[in-house]
């Protein structure tokens, strides 16, 4: 799959099969539509392409910039890549973009620009300045540009949002389980390893402090998770905290993970976290030994789990 940054870098060799949105998540209600969109392009002998945008449009026209992502774009574009797309199109969305007409959108766009033949498209998909135009339209457009339009039904987009919203959910009050189930893998945090208060090396639970720089990014309900990652080459599991560290005064949101046989420098380090269960909410304690007393609960509950 090749990544491009606007659609001014996609110079097509071939027509195009396209579909358009945000698909975070990349669930398997998304997955359905890839499915479809990738099928179809190799039947037609054309190039299948995802076009979607950052910042999230909503961002920009809305102004809700409070808005939480379940993806980075670096971990979107690293799922996207085992469906089997030719091209995903990550367009910076700007209030400029949103006031082309109609018209101007079809034809620079989807037709000259992305070469479409063929656009896979939610039924309530509505485009041009003020979102005015919707499937009838685009029905209309393809008439006169000789692309065709297959609809994604209102059972499919439904299932899709409310997918994303059971995972948010899910991810809100630490149920895991059932946000994987609905991604169809496990939620991932990705950052870089930054230097700590070195509390947790004192109690003898070392840990690797991430920080995660998109601040778009939605992290799940504070507490203890049981989390792997991809390290030396192995899977490497661990035990990680989410949350303000309460017993040692600490201030802010923190991601500290203690990973478990692996004694590496990590510092500077891109890490990617596996979140795999919750198990505990977090917790002001009364000591330092009574916090170091169920870091040890924790792993052995950790280790229980992942037998």
């Amino acid at each position: 799959m090749k990544i491009y940054s606007s659609i001014e870098e996609f110079k097509p060799q071939k027509p195009s099969v396209v579909t358009i949105g945000t698909f975070d998540g990349v669930h398997s209600g998304h997955r359905k539509i890839i499915d479809r969109l990738v099928a179809q392009a190799k039947i037609s002998g054309y190039e299948s392409v995802l076009l979607s945008f950052f910042p999230h449009p909503r961002m920009v026209v809305q102004h809700q910039a409070d808005i939480k992502l379940l993806h980075t774009l670096e971990e979107r574009a690293q799922i996207l890549k085992s469906t089997g797309l030719d091209h995903l199109i990550v367009h910076p969305f700007s209030k400029d973009f949103a006031r082309q007409t109609a018209e101007s959108y079809i034809e620079n766009i989807l037709v000259k620009a992305l070469r479409t033949k063929h656009i896979i498209i939610g039924y309530d998909h509505r485009f041009g300045k003020n979102r005015t135009a919707d499937i009838s339209d685009l029905r209309s457009f393809g008439e006169h540009f000789h692309f065709d339009v297959t609809e994604i039904s209102a059972q499919e987009i439904d299932e899709v949002a409310v997918s994303s919203t059971k995972i948010r959910a899910a991810l809100e009050t630490g149920e895991m389980h059932l946000a994987n189930d609905y991604l169809g893998y496990e939620y991932i945090l990705t950052g870089i390893i930054v230097h700590g208060k070195g509390i947790g090396k004192d109690l003898g639970f070392p840990t690797a402090n991430l920080h995660i720089a998109e601040n778009y990014k939605l992290i799940p309900k504070s507490g203890v998770y049981v989390v792997k990652s991809r390290l030396l080459d192995g899977d490497v599991f661990g035990m990680m905290n989410i949350g303000s560290n309460p017993t040692v005064g600490g201030e802010g949101q923190h991601i500290e993970i203690n990973f478990f046989d692996i004694d590496e420098d990590l510092y500077g380090q891109k890490v990617q976290v596996r979140l795999l269960e919750y198990l505990r909410a977090e917790q002001k304690f009364e000591s330092l030994q009574a916090l170091k007393t169920q870091l040890s609960k924790d792993r052995e509950n950790a280790l229980k789990f992942l037998k």
